[in-house]
């Protein structure tokens, strides 16, 4: 086990540095093709200008790569960090909220706060590691479903570019599931580029330049409740809290609070600039802090300064990105995004369904928060997680005032 803090002195030659440098540009690239089309969706869906969502695409990818190579450094670990996709998700499901796009930047930047407040205080951490398990996961299956239907839609608008980019997907995901979506991805961006080049659509060169629009938050209780709250569960429990255990199976001990103090105050500060919300990495993770990345456990941190340095690079690519998915044909970006999130919806939907006695509680969670609708202007995920946390709260009531009568002998 690597102790928080411990230095290492690396003494290997400058060729020891390919293999995990290589892994890490590897892991940047696949998780930034894999599922950027799920953070533009969701930015898009709470107000964000196709501006306003390049600009917060390129801030997340720049708080990240930051992130990641102060972590690195400083502890000697691949301690790898994302943005939260199932929060992008949860944004795409919830939509507009009272007070629009800034009353959602201002819920970012609470978000944040929650983060760094989690990393000092210890009940609130508690707090949010007692809401049970099927709970949080069956509100994020309840959010994602609309997206994972979104590539059946797209059938019916862009059939000539979808059914190439579901088959391709499909073929890819039996043979090398990792690089399925990224290969999905390229697919719609051919079919997306031929269908362009025949109807002589003009893409605006000049818009495709980095850019930064800054938002001031405004502060909406709507957007706290419908939001920020589901905002930060779904990135403790769907990201933090899975990234910790993922780096303990490799032998790492995450430094906890310098990594909710790092990942925290990033978000903070991306907020006004767009950026929802940036974590510890969990599926990322294997790929940078695994035995195929380096032999020696102790030099697998540099893989993580190889992501983070791509993911510079990767900042500076967000407008020309929005530039072609706003060209493409309607339902692509919604297809990448589905078939990226088809995985986390399968593993979400079955630990919410898993356990028989609170299969109901997980079952209302689900339904609730998959209905899309909204009281109060407060949207469907956290009416969910209350719906889930009440059936479940009955439920057990019941049973504990109703004990099963006891068999006698004979009987």
């Amino acid at each position: 086990m690597l102790d928080e803090g411990v230095r290492v002195v690396d003494d290997a030659g400058a060729g020891g540095l390919w293999q995990p440098v290589g892994a890490g540009v590897v892991a940047a690239m696949v998780g930034f093709i894999s599922t950027f089309a799920v953070v533009l969706t969701g930015l898009a869906k709470v107000g964000a200008t196709p501006g306003q969502a390049a600009s917060g695409l390129s801030a997340i990818c720049l708080a990240q790569a930051v992130g990641m190579l102060v972590l690195a450094r400083r502890y000697r670990m691949p301690i790898a960090l994302a943005w939260s996709t199932p929060g992008a998700a949860l944004l795409a499901g919830t939509g507009l909220v009272s007070g629009g796009w800034p009353a959602a930047v201002g819920a970012f930047l609470v978000t944040g706060a929650l983060i760094v407040l989690t990393g000092f205080w210890q009940r609130l951490g508690r707090l949010i590691a007692a809401i049970p398990a099927e709970i949080a996961q069956a509100m994020l299956a309840g959010v994602l479903l609309p997206l994972c239907l979104a590539p059946v839609h797209a059938l019916t608008q862009s059939p000539a570019v979808v059914v190439p980019v579901i088959l391709v997907w499909l073929v890819v995901q039996r043979y090398a599931a990792r690089w399925a979506v990224p290969a999905a991805f390229v697919t719609a961006v051919l079919g997306a580029g031929i269908e362009m080049t025949l109807g002589h659509h003009r893409l605006d060169l000049a818009a495709m330049a980095p850019r930064v629009e800054p938002t001031l938050p405004h502060w909406s209780w709507q957007a706290m409740i419908g939001i920020a709250v589901p905002l930060y569960i779904v990135t403790m429990a769907g990201q933090n809290i899975p990234g910790t255990a993922v780096m303990e199976s490799f032998g790492y001990r995450i430094p906890w609070r310098a990594a909710m103090a790092t990942t925290g105050l990033g978000t903070v500060l991306i907020a006004p600039l767009g950026g929802h919300a940036i974590n510890l990495a969990a599926v990322t993770a294997a790929l940078t802090a695994g035995p195929s990345v380096h032999s020696d456990p102790r030099r697998r941190w540099i893989a993580v300064v190889g992501t983070g340095i791509t993911y510079l690079v990767l900042a500076l690519a967000s407008g020309a990105l929005v530039i072609l998915v706003e060209a493409a044909p309607k339902g692509v970006l919604e297809t990448v995004a589905g078939l990226a999130l088809l995985a986390t919806f399968a593993a979400a939907l079955a630990a919410a369904l898993g356990p028989s006695e609170h299969r109901i509680a997980g079952a209302s969670t689900f339904l609730v928060a998959a209905s899309g609708f909204a009281v109060f202007g407060v949207g469907a995920a956290f009416w969910g997680l209350v719906a889930g946390l009440l059936v479940r709260w009955a439920l057990s009531a019941r049973q504990t005032s109703d004990p099963s009568p006891v068999r006698g002998e004979g009987s």
